[in-house]
């Protein structure tokens, strides 16, 4: 990992460590190292989330892009994974993406596809890191070598809706769905999307103000969905995150449908019809024991891999899988797209709810659920603080201590965040009690270290 460019893109606090120069440096620098690739100006394709600064990175990234001599296609307020999809059909150099996906509105971050629309390789974001750290200025061009604005952006919005529309076949014609827009990148597309579809759909939290995107909503709050989901009568709901790469579900009596059981509903079809490639579902190590005994009982292969989507989708592609993702809601299809789309899950879900003629929770019973406690211990931004936490021998004998003591009935798992300053504390046991002893315990253990 560099020292701007984390698990997912540069983020921060915008006018802290995110401001609109640094965002201008980015868009010199990714505009050379790809005129430096192709030989020639390169095209670079541009979507944004609906916080009150996206606006100006934005922005910032278009003069960056254009001084240097490269060209933008903005394509505005569209979901993370859209902007993956168009890079490909617009034969872009690269893609863009201004947003800090379920984090609060105060942050942001710039995230970089490459012309496949993944996630650009270690080495060509490492040399456009150079660049940006670099006390070199990037020369400016003039004349007519300057770059130039693309336009298109409510015909490629388009397109985007129409393909995620042509993942299923099924026309969801009886369901009663309720769809959380997180009052984020989900907003300018999922009415549309749903709205193809001969399922009721209602709408909550579709209205962005700039600073609401996230506040209390979404799939990282899940309250509401589900309490209105209860009192409406629906089949389900279905939340999405800022950016919208993330989808996580409720069923009707409004309890939580994760990415775990998103996977196992989902591929459990796959294999039916033929198309689980593998025979496996590929997880990651903070997946619940729950999908292991899925795995299990269906004669399906679980491989599970360190967390982040990078991970899971670089594994997927090594071996051709065709499922995978993460218990907090990135799932990844890899038959549709390269990248884990918010949208695109939930259609797939809910295409074969509406096959299976059964309640939603009766579709996800297939999949157990050991109780599990997940606490984020905040630690300090700078210093190294998370850094040396995580690398002290003591807290590696502490999470040995108290694995020891559940015997085999359980697990424990203490991570750093990739993209926040918190430690993440995850137990696993056989009763929440337990799993909240075990969880606490570390918790305070982390605490006593910072």
């Amino acid at each position: 990992m560099g020292k701007l460019f984390g698990t997912d893109g540069i983020r921060g606090v915008v006018g802290e460590n995110l401001t609109a120069e640094l965002a201008f440096r980015v868009g010199q620098a990714v505009s050379v190292v790809l005129e430096e690739e192709k030989g020639s100006r390169p095209l670079i394709l541009i979507g944004k989330d609906t916080r009150i600064s996206s606006d100006m990175l934005e922005s910032a990234l278009m003069a960056g892009i254009c001084s240097v001599g490269g060209d933008v296609m903005p394509v505005g307020t569209i979901p993370t994974p859209a902007v993956a999809y168009l890079t490909v059909q617009q034969h872009a150099d690269a893609g863009i993406v201004v947003s800090a996906s379920h984090n609060p509105y105060e942050h942001n971050g710039i995230k970089v596809f490459s012309s496949q629309g993944y996630k650009l390789s270690d080495d060509v974001e490492l040399r456009i890191e150079e660049k940006i750290l670099s006390t070199d200025p990037i020369p400016f061009r003039t004349h007519g070598e300057l770059g130039r604005r693309h336009h298109g952006m409510r015909q490629l919005k388009r397109e985007y809706i129409d393909f995620v529309a042509s993942t299923i076949e099924q026309d969801l014609a009886g369901l009663r769905i309720l769809v959380d827009c997180a009052n984020g990148a989900a907003s300018a597309t999922a009415p549309e999307l749903f709205g193809r579809f001969k399922a009721h759909t209602d709408f909550m939290y579709k209205d962005p103000d700039g600073i609401n995107i996230n506040s209390h909503c979404g799939s990282t709050h899940l309250a509401s969905l589900a309490d209105a989901v209860v009192r409406g009568g629906y089949d389900i709901g279905v939340a999405f995150d800022g950016d919208a790469d993330r989808c996580l579900l409720v069923d009707e009596q409004g309890k939580v449908i994760d990415g775990d059981k998103v996977m196992a509903v989902c591929a459990a079809d796959m294999k039916h019809s033929g198309k689980l490639n593998g025979n496996t579902i590929v997880a990651t190590v903070m997946s619940n024991l729950g999908l292991h005994e899925f795995c299990r009982n269906n004669g399906i292969e679980l491989v599970c891999t360190n967390v982040g989507d990078r991970n899971v989708l670089e594994e997927m592609l090594r071996h051709d899988f065709r499922i995978g993702g993460e218990q907090s809601g990135h799932t990844i299809f890899t038959e549709l797209e390269t990248t884990g789309d918010g949208e695109v899950t939930a259609l797939q879900f809910l295409q074969v709810l509406a096959k299976s003629e059964k309640k939603a929770s009766e579709l996800v019973v297939c999949c157990p659920e050991y109780p599990q406690v997940l606490i984020n211990v905040e630690v300090p931004h700078s210093g190294g603080v998370k850094e040396a936490i995580m690398a002290s021998q003591s807290l590696k004998d502490a999470v040995t201590r108290e694995e020891d003591a559940l015997h085999g009935a359980g697990r424990v798992l203490v991570r750093a965040s990739g993209t926040e300053a918190l430690i993440r504390v995850m137990v696993e046991a056989k009763t929440t009690e337990i799993a909240q002893e075990v969880a606490d315990r570390l918790v305070d253990f982390v605490k006593s270290m910072t």
